[in-house]
């Protein structure tokens, strides 16, 4: 892998893992055209979860003074009855909201790792579930604030999360599409769509990596600190912009967007310009 492909690779990830549109179809569509089925399974997984990691190294610097306030309201909550506020029932909330994918990732792990990373699956989910995130946004109500998340809610939440193992759902698409359809305003379900991400992301971001990453030769490992640096850099900044953009915006472009490129993705594989 050239340094330039590495370069192009982190943009993929940082420009596509916060936005609903599905990091995952983006870059398995990239890995066709540049080549790297030369790579093998353990090589490919390190470089993917590795350049996650700095994607969600992302998350956790920009809502750093978020996870220490609802980490220390959650514990401060464990100890005393009397200290048990917002912070310490959003702590609850993300625990519990991250379970389905857990579950979800441990029951369809083989799955998951085979008959799942099909572009054809991707391109259809891509329609369909970004079809679904447009019906959201019209219909949804876009009334109640990251407050008011109830236990109940944290848990489709995470259900939306879970969906995400299919490519081409979008792990924040599948949650805010949940959370909208909720009624929370479109800046809240993509802030808990966020902090939902950081404990499963994490987790399995790591374990593929130190599980994998002594398959790394020195140039594939340079390589893939290089495209972390670049998603960590460009993830940070899509962050901020997404956030911002929501306060005004709708998620129309982000649905267009969607259906156009998982079309294009059936066509190439139709014509055969690109395998499954």
């Amino acid at each position: 892998m050239t340094p330039v492909v590495a370069i192009i690779l982190g943009l993929v990830q940082g420009l596509t893992e916060f936005l609903p549109i599905s990091s995952s179809a983006h870059v398995a569509l990239f890995e066709q055209w540049f080549g790297l089925g030369s790579l093998t399974k353990p090589q490919l997984t390190a470089f993917i979860a590795t350049i996650q990691l700095g994607t969600e190294a992302a998350v956790l610097l920009y809502f750093w003074k978020d996870i220490m306030r609802i980490s220390r309201g959650w514990i401060a909550g464990v100890k005393s009855r009397d200290d048990r506020g917002q912070d310490f029932r959003m702590g609850w909330l993300v625990i519990i909201g991250s379970l389905p994918v857990v579950l979800v990732g441990l029951a369809f792990k083989d799955a998951i790792e085979t008959h799942l990373r099909n572009l054809w699956i991707a391109g259809f989910a891509l329609i369909l579930f970004g079809i679904l995130l447009g019906a959201a946004d019209m219909f949804g109500k876009r009334e109640r604030p990251i407050e008011s998340l109830s236990y109940k809610h944290g848990v489709l939440f995470g259900l939306g999360q879970a969906l995400a193992v299919i490519p081409g759902v979008s792990r924040s698409g599948g949650t805010i599409s949940v959370g909208l359809a909720l009624g929370y305003t479109r800046e809240a379900a993509a802030r808990f769509s966020f902090l939902l991400a950081i404990p499963a992301v994490l987790a399995s971001g790591l374990f593929e990596f130190l599980t994998s990453v002594g398959d790394l030769p020195g140039d594939l490992l340079f390589a893939t600190a290089l495209a972390t640096v670049v998603s960590f850099a460009v993830g940070y900044g899509v962050i901020s912009l997404f956030l911002k953009y929501l306060s005004r915006g709708s998620f129309t472009p982000f649905v267009v967007y969607r259906v156009v490129v998982g079309a294009l993705i059936l066509g190439l594989l139709t014509t055969g310009t690109i395998s499954a």
